[in-house]
């Protein structure tokens, strides 16, 4: 049995996959941990939609989102032999999401104005995740500048937070919630 505490982290520092100690505020830490609170909020959403189709994709994206953790987590540029057994993310990940996303933009109105989140408790959560996705996004771009890593993963967690939108304005549509627009306020 795998013990949960190890006390190597008492004091600030962490491993990357490979054994490297990093402090705990690293960019590369900030960047995987983003990620791992971007995957729990698409649980908390998969945990509350009906829909099993939704729930099928958003469980792929999980499973993305962890091999997106695994390579944010090893040092790249001391850990060849453990990075190359990391699943690669590949194109057809983001093509998933593309095709998930024309699929539920086919059956919206049009957008013609922002859209205020909220309506709904689920509608929310996809708005919360979709934010979170954005950070983590710019977690990892910010990382990039330093670290060697994939650009597959910034360009699909930029598809995921539009994905994330399309989803939640899908909901509000089965839910028959109406979309609050933007209109902003003309100061005089």
């Amino acid at each position: 049995m795998m013990k949960i505490y190890t006390k190597t982290g008492d004091k600030g520092s962490t491993s990357l996959f490979g054994g490297k100690r990093v402090q705990k505020h690293h960019l590369l830490v900030e960047a995987y941990g983003t990620v791992d609170e971007l995957n729990a909020y698409i649980g908390l959403i998969r945990d509350n939609v009906d829909d099993t189709d939704t729930k099928t994709n958003l469980i792929s994206i999980q499973n993305v989102l962890f091999e997106i953790g695994a390579h944010l987590a090893s040092d790249s540029e001391n850990d060849k032999k453990n990075k190359s057994k990391i699943p690669k993310i590949k194109q057809n990940s983001i093509e998933f999401l593309e095709h998930k996303i024309d699929l539920m933009n086919n059956s919206l109105a049009p957008m013609t104005h922002f859209i205020l989140p909220g309506g709904h408790t689920l509608v929310s959560f996809c708005h919360i995740a979709r934010a979170v996705c954005r950070r983590a996004e710019r977690r990892v771009c910010q990382a990039s500048e330093n670290q060697n890593i994939n650009s597959t993963i910034i360009i699909y967690l930029n598809r995921l937070s539009d994905f994330l939108f399309v989803l939640a304005r899908k909901l509000s549509n089965d839910l028959k919630i109406e979309e609050i627009k933007w209109i902003p306020s003309k100061n005089v």
